[in-house]
């Protein structure tokens, strides 16, 4: 009778010490939650061509930009094909915190200064959270100081202003192709004249296809919603550039083909002039050179 006792104490102690390490283990994969895998590298810098990338500048590190347009290039042999004019914009941009990102800059487009602000929203992501797309907030502003062309009239500082607002919304879709659309709005404090529009409306479209581990393939293209009243006093065409991405060590150099003169939104959507067809394009590059001042 007690070998029988103490059998069936055994056999109870070790059944109950097996539901116990399956009880563990199902605690410990019940805590152990799948990650969150987001997408990095979407695009290789923050500008797709002329526009702004859904990337950003990470806190801790600074952007020095510097972008340059060349005149266009049927221009001929007398201007050297457009090699003898420059346009030139610098830039400097960090970021502030992981979703926020700021920037100021001065081209010699219109003598204009410029600050803008990029906003992280989403990430697009895998793993126990999904989400399809990136999309980010960007919003300009910016000041012209050409002279005025009447100095004899009333200038109000007010009318050298203008502002723009984007969304951005890109997906990776694979290690070597991503794409963003960028519904884009305008505000011209001041215009040409009566009957030009103050507020234009935009969609852009970017992608960007690797090629090496370094080099990639971008193309860029924004569509301008006409005026309701459909009049503009300035022939205006819709920018298109198309280019590289060449990663060097410390920094991203971009070589830029480009119907756009000017290196900001509010110059390149509604005032872009030349015409792809008629050979109105400008040779341009941007090199940027990130420094780190925050240790990790």
């Amino acid at each position: 009778m007690n070998r029988i006792t103490a059998f069936f104490i055994v056999f109870s102690a070790i059944s109950i010490s097996l539901y116990s390490q399956e009880d563990l283990l199902a605690l410990l994969d019940a805590t152990v939650e799948e990650p969150v895998n987001y997408a990095s590298a979407t695009f290789k810098s923050t500008r797709i061509m002329n526009g702004h990338s859904i990337e950003r500048m990470p806190p801790g590190q600074l952007d020095f930009r510097i972008s340059h347009r060349f005149g266009r290039v049927n221009s001929g042999p007398y201007e050297f094909f457009g090699l003898d004019q420059a346009n030139i914009h610098f830039g400097l941009e960090t970021g502030i915190f992981d979703w926020l990102m700021i920037g100021v800059g001065r081209g010699t487009y219109e003598k204009t200064f410029d600050g803008f602000a990029k906003f992280s929203i989403l990430r697009q992501s895998t793993g126990v959270r999904i989400m399809p797309v990136s999309l980010s907030l960007f919003s300009s502003m910016a000041v012209t100081s050409v002279k005025w062309p009447d100095p004899e009239r009333v200038n109000y500082f007010s009318s050298r202003m203008s502002y723009v607002h984007q969304l951005l919304i890109a997906r990776k879709f694979s290690q070597r192709f991503s794409a963003q659309i960028t519904p884009s709005y305008v505000h011209r404090n001041m215009v040409a004249t009566e009957l030009d529009p103050n507020d234009l409306w935009s969609m852009g479209i970017g992608a960007r296809l690797k090629l090496t581990s370094r080099i990639s393939l971008n193309a860029e293209y924004y569509y301008l919603v006409r005026p309701v009243n459909d009049y503009m006093s300035q022939e205006v065409y819709n920018p298109l550039s198309v280019g590289f991405d060449i990663e060097t060590g410390g920094h991203v150099f971009q070589i830029i083909l480009t119907n756009s003169v000017a290196m900001i939104e509010k110059g390149f959507i509604g005032e872009t002039t030349g015409d792809w067809l008629k050979g109105d394009i400008h040779l341009g590059f941007n090199i940027s050179r990130v420094f780190t001042f925050k240790k990790k």
